[in-house]
């Protein structure tokens, strides 16, 4: 680096031209800028490390390990199965209302957890962020991707719940791979907001915990959405957890809330909060290193 004098700046030395030194000169973007989703490619390896090591670091010196993945949405169904099915009496239809809740707490918790972990996930990688350059958008989404493994421990408890129950999935099952990624799309969307706004306003990571009650609280785990007539039930998709939660119940359970209007209602909600998000994020990225 040298001095210009006019300018009161640092500017990087070049190399000769007859060099055979690789030069990288890396300037902030102005405005609104690409997303540059190429890069993620080229460092497919580092988000790969980086999410292996969420998944390790996530229960490192913890007593039950990833059994919390299980334990959490479990004593959460039993909680719901007496207060809202028991005492409160509402009617999951033909479906055990174990199951009923169950089966969409274990999406709305791989939801839960993937906003939570990602809205802190720059701050958490601060060091990281102010040594080297890479594309940040690869924090964020190693932290959500880390949980699918917890999805997939808690998955398997659905599954024999079922088997418990003597239900057997239909060939609906074969959408389910959608309604996940409809999760992590809705996940990684919030996050991008919440980690971008994190860097700058440190009192967000108290915003979260009361985002996510209330999310929860409207999204319908512990009732169906069939209590609502149309057309608020199709205007009810907007939150995009309500595509995802009845579709993973119709998938599994072959319940009522097969996917029509409001499915596609969630989806357009989902991928707006995710391209808004990314637009916002690259935006808001020149500004990390200084004040993280």
């Amino acid at each position: 680096m040298v001095p210009n004098m006019q300018n009161n700046e640092l500017v990087a030395d070049r190399p000769d031209q007859d060099s055979d030194i690789p030069f990288l000169l890396i300037e902030p973007a102005k405005g609104w800028v690409s997303l540059k989703l190429g890069e993620l490619w080229v460092y497919r390896e580092l988000l790969y490390f980086l999410t292996w090591r969420d998944i390790k670091v996530r229960y490192k010196q913890t007593a039950l390990g990833a059994a919390w993945a299980i334990i959490q949405p479990f004593f959460t169904m039993v909680v719901f199965s007496v207060f809202f099915g028991r005492l409160a009496g509402i009617s999951s239809g033909e479906i055990p209302y174990p199951i009923f809740s169950f089966a969409a707490l274990v999406p709305w918790t791989f939801f839960a957890n993937g906003l939570s972990q990602s809205s802190s996930s720059l701050v958490g990688n601060s060091n990281l962020i102010t040594k080297i350059y890479f594309p940040r958008l690869v924090i964020p989404i190693s932290t959500v991707l880390a949980g699918v493994i917890d999805f997939a421990l808690s998955f398997g408890v659905l599954l024999l719940m079922m088997l418990y129950y003597g239900i057997v999935p239909t060939v609906n099952v074969i959408w389910l791979p959608v309604f996940l990624l409809l999760a992590l799309v809705t996940a990684l969307g919030v996050g991008l907001w919440l980690s971008a706004l994190n860097v700058q306003y440190r009192d967000v990571r108290y915003v979260v915990p009361f985002v996510t009650q209330f999310w929860m609280l409207a999204t319908p785990i512990a009732y169906p959405s069939t209590l609502l007539s149309e057309p608020w039930r199709t205007l009810y998709g907007i939150n995009p957890m309500v595509g995802v939660i009845e579709g993973f119940r119709w998938a599994l359970l072959n319940s009522e809330t097969k996917p029509g209007p409001m499915m596609l209602v969630s989806t357009a909600a989902s991928l707006l909060l995710l391209v808004g998000g990314a637009f916002y994020f690259k935006r808001m990225e020149k500004k990390f290193a200084d004040i993280v």
